[in-house]
């Protein structure tokens, strides 16, 4: 069976509305990821009563056949394990939320297990690679290719996320008031609504001292502004970021969150112990954070039989 389209009527659904209200406000999920769950609930209403489905959902009367062919149909279209497992994760907490307001009693997810995530190294530019990138915005505004404005503001956008590891999104809504620039640290607020501290570089505090005196700026304004002025989007700063990868010769499967992946192994390459760089990227377990240590053992390795007579 194709998996299903969202239910275009889903949003009407009290007790999905009230989900969302649960998954915004006690659980400070980010908008991105209550977009997806949403998504995934208006896809599964899809798949038990129909595209053309009115609200309310009788969402007690789905049981468990209906929730394992539900990711089976995922299973079978070629959907990734990363996607499947997240479907799953999304109904498995929004039956977890029925039963916790008394609107259904069991749970058809809960038993159900999804495919095996495959164990993948992120993928990270090699400091000659980020240098290159780094230099293009200027090399463009040399060649009268982008305007001032624009190339101070991309050269502070890619040198700040190489510089402290943010997210894109946690870039995108930092305000000047959030930087000093005194100590070199800015506040940066991740995953779930916490604030943790980060570290500006000579060079991106440089970048950012030059985009503040473009022109008089709000304490209380955001940092990084696109084209029309108003707050740059993460799709805005991915687009700049491939037109500069294109004109530096660079691989166009390379993304913003790529230059964290680099900033964490670049820093454990130079010996940067395995705890500070957990802090700095924000992350709760340190386990996430050594995915980062065989990244690092990879590149020695392959430094090793490629050069060593004897390999």
């Amino acid at each position: 069976m194709a998996a299903p389209n969202p239910n275009p009527d889903a949003h009407s659904d009290p007790a999905f509305s009230r989900f969302g209200e649960f998954l915004l406000s006690e659980r400070n999920v980010s908008p991105n990821t209550w977009e997806a769950y949403s998504s995934d609930v208006a896809q599964f209403a899809s798949f038990v009563w129909g595209e053309d489905a009115r609200a309310p959902f009788a969402w007690a009367s789905a049981d468990d056949s209906a929730a394992r062919a539900f990711l089976a149909a995922f299973g079978t279209s070629g959907a990734t394990a990363t996607t499947q497992r997240r479907k799953l994760a999304a109904l498995r907490t929004f039956y977890r939320f029925l039963q916790r307001e008394g609107l259904a009693v069991d749970n058809p997810f809960s038993l159900l297990r999804g495919p095996r995530k495959a164990k993948t190294l992120p993928k990270v530019l090699s400091v000659d690679d980020v240098t290159n990138l780094l230099a293009q915005p200027e090399r463009d505004f040399k060649e009268k290719r982008i305007g001032e404005a624009a190339f101070v503001r991309d050269l502070a956008v890619f040198e700040t996320l190489y510089s402290t590891g943010c997210r894109i999104g946690e870039l995108t809504a930092m305000r000047w008031r959030d930087i000093d620039f005194s100590r070199g640290t800015a506040i940066v607020t991740g995953k779930g609504s916490k604030d943790r501290l980060v570290v500006i570089g000579s060079r991106a505090r440089e970048a950012l001292e030059r985009l503040r005196g473009l022109s008089p700026q709000d304490a209380d304004g955001f940092v990084f502004l696109s084209d029309r002025g108003a707050r740059a989007s993460s799709r805005f700063i991915e687009r700049r970021m491939k037109r500069y990868l294109a004109e530096a010769g660079l691989s166009q499967e390379l993304t913003p969150h790529k230059l964290r992946h680099s900033f964490a192994t670049h820093l454990l390459d130079a010996g940067a112990d395995l705890r500070s760089v957990q802090e700095m990227l924000g992350h709760s377990s340190l386990s996430t954070t050594q995915v980062y240590t065989h990244v690092s053992v990879e590149r020695l390795k392959d430094a090793y039989f490629s050069s060593h007579p004897r390999a």
